[in-house]
Parts: structure tokens; C-alpha cells; sequence
């Protein structure tokens, strides 16, 4: 039986390897591995149609599986099972799965939820130096975290929650420079935090709950990015934890932690959640929590908060859950929280309120409460009438002078209304900041970081101030204006350092807050690849009344040296430049749809929209931003597009960008100007006419005269070839990308030969004896 098994799994690596389709460019020892990994997990349902004929790298994906390719290697794996709730059997190793799992070095993102995978992480994970994002949650995992995870520098999201794992969170965890995710939630781990927690200043989202956790809080002040803090259901305490003022969520609910609340909390001008419930909070409560600017749910039940809640207290108009549960407060209900709407819930209940509606204790067992934890002053047995009187008018005093000064506040806050309405807004000007992008990452998305940025020479990312971007046009002055379209209009700008800049200003019709940009100044600052006109940085110009976004700034590298169609048109570039050219974009579209996530398709991709900078790289300069398409949403309300292309355009999104492309290589061929859909298919038409054993003086005729002499008829053929593929009107009759880039290397290469000529490396970027088609720094 063992040698029968043996031969099956034989016949199975044979198949792979013959049958493997050529589309798909992966390698076969990476198809190989996937079949293997799925005999190790049992076959889970998402992964039961996979055989030897699957194009993995071109597969739908679907919430059970996807698998990524980038340059003929798995990036990306995701496998999601229904198994949460029991284990693999007995016979499954999980040292056998991680062994078969090396085999894919070049992963970036690895993800393997709810399969039943058990045992303790093994050592071996360390050899998957590549991942950035590692996400195993919902298994069975146990032991301890293993020291060889900290051998995965380039690691920026961690994620185990949901497993069984024990002991303590491990010093070495402060060691990732680029850490921005980190959850354990549900899991056995225990003791105190390790101090190198403070170490992790790229940390967005810190995730501890439901362990045993205990002792105080290490300084987390220093961490300027950290945006999600999850502690509940530990032994956290006693002291409130120090934090950076720009947290979002904040939950300590159902922890040790003790005395009052910081008033520093009241400046955290970010903050949408605070839960402190089920502690032991002493003290008065802050009123001034209600109005935060950002603040949607408060909840601090369960505590000993004292104090006295006045009906004219302001609220957050977005505030929509409130919970004062079971504390010592007393008074009225804010006006602003018994009048929200019903979608909005408040709750009050086991207080002293005079609000009725909800189980209220007397005045005094809130009084004799705070007495028994010293939170009030106790009463002298032997008071005097003088003394008595007194306090009285003393009293009496106070409450004159806050009447009259809410009288004054309050006229004084009209007339500042309505002046203004009458005001012109004013703009505040956001200045630079190292700490800024930043985004709210309640889930791992994958952004990939290009590691090469250096050699590339592109600084790095970073908000610029207004200033800057006014010193370097001059005030915007009409000599450095570029151009307009519906998105906003185009400046040249010189920086400081010399450096030549394209600023896009895109105003803003609508109230939006910077946090609204957050999660694309993110993708933003990504898209950073050697055939992109890449991002520099963002810059935010406000209106001072109410701290809204009026014109956002986007700063991209300048490439100087014109658009594709005029060097093709200027007769500049010869046939193996514009070969390159073309590979050049396909390698844009492949970074585009591959090599990040979430990826960026139907890009509205044309030949003017296709840089060329001094050494002839072809850059794309106009990428489907999803801030740009809200924006220009806003911009073109009422509006409809009737192209069969954009009706297409959410099913086969990746084919969108490959028909565009196709209309670039017309361009390119033929030299001619192609401005129409039945231009297109005009000569489209010819060509296909053109693709016959005898055509080949006709496809001459066809191409820009510049090259009928100047180009392999053998490269022209296998051009046009992928081009007419590319343009096909089903999207499913569409080439991959990475078939595209296969075909057109391979013109290239027979182009070189055929010209045999010693300085056709010096025409190029490429170059036949070097493996640059496939360069790694692209």
C-alpha cells in the first residue's frame, strides 16, 4: 500500500509538470506544492476542485481560497476553512504542512483561518524570510509563541487570535521595525506585557483581549500610530495606560484598572470608541467625553463614577451609544442624549438620576457609595450656624456667577455664529508630519513595501506643508500650470532640493475630515514601482471654521521627457525602444493588479497617459485612485456612462486595463493616433487580416513606416499576435497580464537577434544578456 501511495504521489508531481498551462507562468514546483498542501489539510471544501489543470495563478478568486502570482511565483495564499471548531485528524503534521509551505519562498502574505490546524508553530517558520502579513487565526495552535517568528524582519502584520496558545508575549516581540498589526486575541497567553512593546513605532493596532494578561501597562505614549488598543477580559491595572493622543478605539473593559480618568483623554481629538466598562474607576466623571470631535460610543458601566450630569450638556451630533450604567452619577440627563433619535441607545440604568424611565436608586445611595470608597467628604458630627451660613452663601455666590456667565457664554457663542456665516472661510494649513499617512487597520490588508526605493531614487513618502508646495510654484503662478481635467488641475513645482514635482490639486465639494483620506493616503504612499510616476507625498489645506478638508494636494515625481504617443509620433524611439516601452507598462499593470492589495484595476489606461523619463522608462502616470474616483464621483453626480466597457467593468475588472493595453500596442504598431473605439477596431481588423503564412509584406504595410525596415518580421508578428488578443471584445478571450509580458519578452529577444547589432543595449533599457525582462527591481 505505502508503495502504491508512493507512485500515485509520482503520477501526480508528472502531471503537474506536463500539464501545467503555459498562461499561467508558475512554476511547476509551486503548483505542485499547493496539491500537496491540500492532501495535508484533508481536502477542505475550498480547495476540493483543485487538480492538475488548474491555472492557480489565474483562478477566481473566492472567500475560501485565493492565490496571488507575481513574476512566476506564489505571493499570496489564502485559505479559509469551515473547521473552527475541530482539529485535522490525527495523521496530519503540522511540521510536514510548514516543510511543504517553504517551498513557496517568495510568500508575502500567508493567511490560514478556521482549518483545524493543531500543535505548536514550528521552528521552521523562520524560513518564510519574506512574509510581511502572517494571519492564523482560528485553529487549534498551541505552546508558545516560537523565537523563530522574530527571524521575519520584513513581518508587519502578526495575527494568531483565536488559538490556544500559552506562556507569556515575548520580549523580541519590539523587534519589528515594520509591525503595524498585532492581535492575540482569545487565546491562554498570561503574565505582563514585555516593555519592547514601546519599541514598535509603526504599530497601528494592538489586539490582547480575552487572555490573562496582568500587572500595569508599559508606556505606549511613544507609539504616534497607534490607533486601536483591545485589552479586555484581562487583569490589566492599575493605572490608566499612557497613549498617544491620535487613538480611534479604545477598550479596557472587564480589567483591574483603578483611581480616576486621565484628563488627557479629553484631548483625544481622533477618538470614536472609548470602553472602560467593568473596572473600578473611581471619581467624576468627564462631561467633556460627550463632545469629543470624533467620538461615536462610550460605555463606562460598571465603575464608581461620581458626579452631577446638567441637562444643557454639549454631545458629538455622530455620538450613537452611550452606557452610564451602574456608577454613583446624579442630576438630569443630558438633553442632547434623552432627545437622540431611536437609532441611538442610552442607557443610565442603577444610577441616581432623576430620569425615570430607567431603574434609578435615591439620592442618597449614591451619596453613601461614594462615601464608603472616600470618594465624597464625610460630615462632621458638630457643625455651626455660622459656619453653616457660610457655606450657604458661599454656595449661593457660585451659582450666581455660573448663571451669569452661561448667560454671557451663550450670547457671546450667538453672535460668534452668526459672524461666521457672514465670514469668507479662512484655511489652516496642515504642516508636515513623519507620523502621517496612518489608517485604521481592523483587518490585515496587504500592502506590499517596495524594498528598493534607493535604487530607484524616490525619496520617501511624507506630508509636505502648504508652504512648500507654494514656494515650489511660486504661488501656483499660471507659468507652472500643467494642465486641467474633471479631477483638478496640474503644477509643475521645484522643491527645496532641487527635485522636479507634479502637484495635483484636487478641491473638494463636500465636508470631508482628513481621517476620511486615510485609508487612501495609505494606498497612496504605496504605489511606489519603477514603471509608475510615483507618489511623493499629500499635503490637506482646511477651513478654519470647522477644521473640514477644502483642497487636498497629491505630489507625484515629474518625468519630463513627454508622453509615449509623442516620442512614437516625433519618430524618437525605434522598434525594440517601443517594445520596451510596452513591457514597461505591463509591468505597471501586473504592480497594479498584483502586487498589492487591495489591487487597482480598470485604470483607464492610454498611450498619453504613458511617461517616458530620460533613459527612455515608460511610467504610467494615471492609476484608478479610489480617492480620485469619489471625488470625481462627487464631481459628476447625475452622470452615466453607456460604454459596454465600464457596464463590464465590476465582473472582469483585470481585463479592463489588458483591452486598454491592447489599444496602447495599436498605437505603438502603427504609429497612427488612436483616438475612438472604432478606430480601434479598425485596425484591428487589419491586422487579423494580416496574420497569415504569406502576410508578412502586408503586415509591413500596416506598421509605422519609421520601422518597416528596422523590425524582425518574426518580433512584429508575435506583437500583433498578443495585441489582437488583447483587444478581443469577450474579456474572457483577454491574455493574462503575465502572458502578455511573456510574449512581448519574447519579441524583444528575437528582435535583438535578429539585429545582431552591438549597440542595441544602448537603444534600450533592455538588453539580450541580461535576464532584465525580468528584473527583479521591477
Amino acid at each position: 500500500m505505502a508503495n502504491r501511495s508512493y507512485f500515485s504521489y509520482l503520477l501526480v508531481v508528472l502531471i503537474v509538470l506536463i500539464l501545467m498551462p503555459p498562461s499561467s507562468q508558475l512554476q511547476s514546483s509551486q503548483a505542485w506544492t499547493l496539491l500537496r498542501l491540500q492532501r495535508l489539510l484533508n481536502f477542505p471544501f475550498g480547495l476540493t476542485s483543485w487538480d492538475s489543470r488548474t491555472d492557480f495563478c489565474n483562478a477566481e478568486p473566492n472567500p475560501s481560497v485565493t492565490v496571488v502570482c507575481y513574476e512566476e511565483s506564489i505571493t499570496q495564499l489564502h485559505i479559509n476553512g469551515n473547521n473552527s471548531s475541530s482539529r485535522l485528524p490525527k495523521s496530519f503534521s503540522i511540521d510536514s504542512f510548514f516543510t511543504t509551505l517553504t517551498r513557496l519562498p517568495n510568500l508575502k502574505v500567508l493567511s490560514l483561518t478556521s482549518l483545524g490546524l493543531w500543535g505548536p508553530i514550528p521552528a521552521k517558520i523562520s524560513r518564510l524570510s519574506s512574509l510581511e502579513i502572517l494571519n492564523m487565526s482560528s485553529n487549534s495552535l498551541d505552546g508558545t509563541i516560537p523565537s523563530e517568528i522574530s527571524h521575519l524582519k520584513n513581518l508587519q502584520t502578526l495575527i494568531l487570535d483565536h488559538n490556544i496558545l500559552g506562556g507569556r508575549l515575548p520580549e523580541w516581540i519590539g523587534s519589528f521595525p515594520l509591525m503595524a498589526v498585532l492581535s492575540v486575541k482569545n487565546n491562554a497567553l498570561n503574565g505582563p506585557l514585555p516593555v519592547s512593546l514601546s519599541s514598535l513605532v509603526s504599530l497601528r493596532l494592538l489586539v490582547l483581549s480575552f487572555n490573562a494578561f496582568s500587572g500595569p501597562m508599559p508606556d505606549l505614549s511613544s507609539l504616534a500610530n497607534l490607533q486601536v488598543l483591545d485589552l479586555e477580559s484581562n487583569y490589566f491595572g492599575p493605572q490608566f495606560p499612557s497613549l498617544s493622543k491620535k487613538v480611534v478605539k479604545l477598550v479596557m473593559r472587564n480589567n483591574s484598572f483603578k483611581g480616576g480618568i486621565p484628563s488627557e483623554l479629553s484631548s483625544y481629538y481622533l477618538l470614536q470608541q472609548v470602553d472602560i466598562s467593568s473596572n473600578r474607576f473611581v471619581g467624576p466623571f468627564m462631561p467633556s467625553l460627550l463632545s469629543l470631535p470624533s467620538i461615536q460610543s462610550i460605555n463606562i458601566s460598571g465603575n464608581r463614577f461620581t458626579g452631577m450630569l446638567f441637562p444643557n450638556t454639549s454631545c458629538n451630533d455622530e455620538l450613537k451609544y452611550v452606557d452610564f450604567s451602574s456608577n454613583l452619577l446624579t442630576g438630569s440627563l443630558p438633553t442632547c442624549l434623552s432627545s437622540r433619535s431611536k437609532n441611538a441607545i442610552v442607557l443610565y440604568s442603577g444610577n441616581c438620576l432623576t430620569n425615570k424611565d430607567q431603574i434609578q436608586h435615591p439620592n442618597s445611595y449614591c451619596q453613601n457609595q461614594a462615601f464608603a470608597v472616600d470618594l465624597l467628604p464625610r460630615k462632621e458630627k458638630k457643625t455651626s450656624v455660622h459656619k453653616a451660613v457660610v457655606a450657604l452663601s458661599v454656595v449661593g455666590a457660585i451659582v450666581v456667577a455660573l448663571i451669569v456667565a452661561f448667560l454671557l457664554f451663550t450670547a457671546i457663542r450667538r453672535g460668534h455664529a452668526k459672524s461666521v456665516v457672514k465670514r469668507p472661510p479662512r484655511r489652516l494649513i496642515e504642516h508636515a508630519s513623519n507620523g502621517y499617512p496612518s489608517k485604521l487597520l481592523a483587518d490585515a490588508r496587504y500592502i506590499s513595501q517596495t524594498m528598493k526605493l534607493g535604487a530607484l531614487g524616490i525619496p520617501s513618502y511624507r506630508s509636505f506643508s502648504l508652504d512648500e508646495l507654494e514656494a515650489a510654484t511660486n504661488n501656483f503662478d499660471t507659468t507652472t500650470f500643467i494642465g486641467e481635467g474633471s479631477l483638478g488641475q496640474m503644477y509643475r513645482g521645484k522643491l527645496r532640493d532641487g527635485s522636479l514635482v507634479a502637484i495635483r490639486c484636487l478641491k473638494l465639494k463636500k465636508q470631508h475630515t482628513s481621517q476620511n483620506f486615510n485609508r487612501h493616503i495609505e494606498l497612496i504612499s504605496k504605489l511606489r514601482h519603477r514603471h509608475l510616476v510615483s507618489a511623493l507625498g499629500h499635503c490637506f489645506e482646511y477651513y478654519l471654521e470647522d477644521s473640514s478638508v477644502s483642497t487636498l494636494f497629491l505630489v507625484f515625481e515629474y518625468v519630463s521627457n513627454g508622453t509615449l504617443r509623442s516620442n512614437i509620433s516625433g519618430q524618437k524611439l525605434s522598434w525594440t525602444q517601443r517594445i520596451a516601452a510596452a513591457i514597461g507598462v505591463a509591468k505597471g499593470i501586473q504592480f497594479l493588479h498584483a502586487g498589492i492589495i487591495p489591487g487597482l484595476f480598470a485604470n483607464d489606461l492610454a498611450i498619453t497617459n504613458v511617461l517616458l523619463d530620460h533613459n527612455l522608462v515608460a511610467k504610467i502616470s494615471s492609476y484608478n485612485l479610489p480617492v480620485l474616483a469619489e471625488i470625481k464621483a462627487e464631481v459628476m453626480v447625475g452622470t452615466t456612462c453607456g460604454s459596454k466597457e465600464h457596464v463590464r467593468r465590476t465582473l472582469h475588472e483585470e481585463k479592463v486595463d489588458i483591452y486598454d493595453f491592447g489599444v496602447i500596442l495599436l498605437e505603438v504598431i502603427s504609429g497612427r493616433p488612436i483616438t475612438t473605439r472604432s478606430d480601434a477596431k479598425l485596425l484591428k481588423d487589419q491586422l487579423q487580416e494580416s496574420i497569415t503564412a504569406d502576410g508578412a509584406a502586408r503586415r509591413r504595410s500596416i506598421v509605422d513606416p519609421v520601422l518597416r525596415k528596422a523590425c524582425c518580421s518574426d518580433s512584429l508578428k508575435t506583437v500583433i499576435e498578443i495585441c489582437i488578443r488583447c483587444i478581443s471584445e469577450e474579456p474572457a478571450e483577454r491574455p493574462s497580464v503575465e502572458d502578455v509580458l511573456w510574449n512581448l519578452q519574447f519579441a524583444a529577444q528575437v528582435q535583438e537577434a535578429w539585429r545582431g547589432d552591438s549597440n542595441s543595449s544602448e537603444d534600450s533599457p533592455l538588453s539580450p544578456h541580461t535576464p532584465a525582462l525580468r528584473s527583479s527591481d521591477d
